[in-house]
């Protein structure tokens, strides 16, 4: 369905005949919509009301530029709209990758919509790239390492064309396989993912965003458009997650062996230059992801951390019966 409000028209996925019960609102990451949700939003218990939206920029929602120096305001605002315009009373907040940090960040604006959160390997509360130390300090003040110039070049070009080969470990399909899931043999319907991964809308204003230079190794820097420039460390910080009230309850899953989000992560240029695939690197520590996370939760106290084995970046594709037993438990437990 289609909910306009006074920002955009947002493109909502629901389940027929699940229009009554807690409202179980799925917020998704990057190159991606709210399509990747299907099968989690159907398993989710009676009593429950399934939406899954799709971000600016991603799906059939209207393709709003991106204003970078609002961190991922723009796609938190568009969410809390949505919940407004839906009346939706107490909503459970589910986000993974960066619908993560989106959700987080509509959580430290307005708890009181919130009744529980959880996160599915989510970014790290201090952005994606130019971090380092548990506390997400700034590597270089302007962000060097993060942001759209990060970006792998001929994926942009092969997610625009809307390549759904398999000629190039660039193109979008060998991305899910490699980079989304540990065991590619897991997704069930491969191509109905890749085709939403191609609906992300390529450029300045989207993915993944204007680029900018620094004088600094490895000479990028966010720039002020865009998907990779809204969760540069920049722009997107939550320092002060623990100060809200209410705290609703925070679920953390997470795949032990995720690429993305790690403290290890093959997609941190400071990782990549310590393995000297990026070269001339003068030592910058990899952002340690999952620590970063981890320690802001703990601040936040009313959490619970899990780790499946065996999974990726993708629990709800790659382990579906698990992570819908602990999303059930923990909206019920909320």
């Amino acid at each position: 369905m289609k909910v306009t409000t006074q920002r955009l028209s947002q493109h909502v996925h629901t389940v027929d005949g699940r229009t009554d019960g807690e409202p179980v609102l799925f917020v998704h990451g990057n190159v991606s919509s709210g399509a990747f949700w299907r099968d989690s939003m159907a398993a989710l218990p009676e009593g429950y009301r399934p939406l899954a939206v799709d971000l600016r920029g991603f799906g059939e929602t209207d393709p709003a530029p991106v204003d970078a120096t609002r961190g991922l305001r723009d796609y938190s605002d568009d969410v809390l709209e949505l919940v407004d315009a839906l009346g939706l009373d107490g909503v459970h907040l589910v986000g993974w990758s960066m619908g993560g940090g989106v959700v987080l960040q509509a959580l430290r604006d307005r708890p009181a919509v919130v009744r529980s959160v959880t996160l599915v390997n989510p970014i790290s509360p201090y952005g994606f790239g130019g971090t380092e130390g548990p506390d997400g300090r700034l590597t270089h003040p302007d962000g060097t390492g993060a942001g759209a110039g990060a970006a792998n070049p001929d994926f942009v070009t092969r997610l625009q064309a809307g390549d759904l080969s398999e000629e190039s470990p660039t193109s979008p399909r060998n991305v899910l396989r490699s980079s989304y899931v540990k065991d590619p043999a897991r997704l069930t319907d491969e191509d109905f993912y890749v085709r939403s991964m191609l609906t992300t809308r390529v450029g300045e204003a989207h993915y993944p965003g204007d680029a900018a230079t620094s004088g600094a190794w490895p000479g990028v820097a966010p720039g002020k458009t865009g998907v990779l420039n809204a969760i540069a460390p920049t722009h997107f910080r939550l320092d002060h997650l623990h100060e809200i009230h209410p705290r609703p309850p925070i679920l953390w899953i997470r795949g032990a062996d995720d690429l993305i989000v790690s403290d290890t992560s093959l997609f941190d240029l400071a990782h990549l230059g310590a393995l000297g695939v990026v070269p001339g690197s003068p030592g910058t520590p990899a952002q340690p992801m999952v620590t970063q996370t981890r320690t802001v939760l703990e601040r936040y106290g009313h959490y619970r951390e899990v780790v499946l084995d065996d999974c990726g970046h993708s629990p709800h594709l790659e382990h579906p019966a698990e992570f819908q037993r602990l999303l059930a438990d923990h909206v019920k437990d909320a």
